[in-house]
Parts: C-alpha cells; structure tokens; sequence
C-alpha cells in the first residue's frame, strides 16, 4: 500500500519499496541501489545466494511497472563499487526498460561515467528541478528542498515491554526528504525525529506514518 504526500505544493507516492514517484514530472525517485554489492561480497567468501543478484532487478522491475514513470532519478550509490558481472544485468535491463535516466553521483559511484553514458544514462553531480534540491548526500539550500538519500534511514519502534523492531523509513524534515535505501543487503541506520520531523516506515508491504 502505498502513501501520497504534499512537499511545496507537488504530489509525491511512497513506496512500500522505498521508491517515490514525482507525479506532476512523471520520474521515480530511488536511492542508494548497491547494484553488485552480492557479487563483490561473494568474491570474498560470503554465504550470499547467487539468486539475490536478480532481487534489486525484480524490485527495479516492479516499481517501474507499478508507476510507468518517464525517468528515473537514482539518489546516488547505484552500484556498489568496481565493476564486476553485475553490470552485465544492469546493461540488459536498462535497455529493456527504455526510459531517461539521470545518476546523481554518490559515495560508491566509482564507475567511470562514461560506461554508463553508453548506456544513456546521465552522470550529474546534483539536480535543481523548480524548487527542488536532488543529492546524494543530504543538502541545505536557501529556497530548495532536498531529497537524498546516502543515510539508510531507519526509525525503531518500542511496543510493550522491551522489545523493539527497525523499519527502514522516509524521513520527512522541514526541508529534506531522505529516501530509504532500495537496494538488498544495504544496512540501516536508526534516526530520532523531532517534533517536527515526519516518519514514513515501510513494513510488510506498507508505507505507515508514524
């Protein structure tokens, strides 16, 4: 189930993916992939099944076909490090999919920008759109709002007694929205919001305000 917001007077859907569609534009929002992080922790021994290479591209494939966006934004780490046989995937699926893409550099984009220039994929270090902000790494701006990604935002949850349970999460701020990490095996990282700040947690399917 997914959940329709209002940021500067745009629509916006979250996704139980972690994916956020961009209505008025018509472009998906996704961030920090990690494509080829299970190929590159299975070369150095770790017990990763070979069949989770293709859950990104599943997940990629759903949310493309759930939105029928005309671009896509990815927020940064779409791929993991060097490259290795992964890419091979990300090649027949870009070209299966058809669609504008822009890379908005991270962290872990190490992959020449060329390589993924032949793919028409675009290579841009930030993207101001109208009012908006678009980072890898969460940005303050005069007069924009941010969208980013690179945190791995996640919110813990406290019920009776003791335990407690992590979501990823959106994390809405005054003038930042930090998506979740869509990719597998990424990691979180638990946030406290404030007063004003605003949670959007994804579990079992659903997108939950908090």
């Amino acid at each position: 189930m997914t959940q329709g917001i209002q940021i500067q007077g745009q629509n916006f859907i979250l996704h139980p993916s972690g994916s956020m569609f961009w209505q008025e534009r018509s472009a998906l929002l996704i961030s920090d992939v990690h494509l080829g992080k299970v190929s590159h922790f299975r070369k150095y021994g770790a017990a990763i099944p070979r069949d989770a290479i293709q859950a990104n591209f599943e997940l990629l494939d759903e949310v493309v076909d759930f939105f029928n966006p005309v671009c896509i934004y990815f927020l940064g780490d779409l791929f993991h490090s060097h490259l290795n046989t992964e890419w091979k995937y990300f090649e027949a699926w870009v070209s299966k999919v058809q669609i504008e893409m822009i890379l908005i550099n991270g962290n872990h984009d190490i992959i020449p920008p060329l390589k993924y220039e032949t793919l028409n994929v675009q290579v841009v270090e930030e993207l101001i759109l109208e009012t908006f902000l678009f980072t890898h790494h969460p940005e303050k701006r005069n007069g924009l709002y941010n969208f980013c990604g690179h945190i791995h935002p996640a919110i813990k949850i406290r019920g009776s007694g003791k335990q407690s349970l992590r979501f990823p999460c959106f994390f809405k701020k005054q003038n930042q929205m930090i998506l979740p990490a869509f990719g597998e095996f990424t990691g979180s990282h638990t946030l406290k919001p404030k007063k004003q700040d605003e949670v959007f947690a994804l579990a079992e399917g659903l997108v939950i305000k908090i």
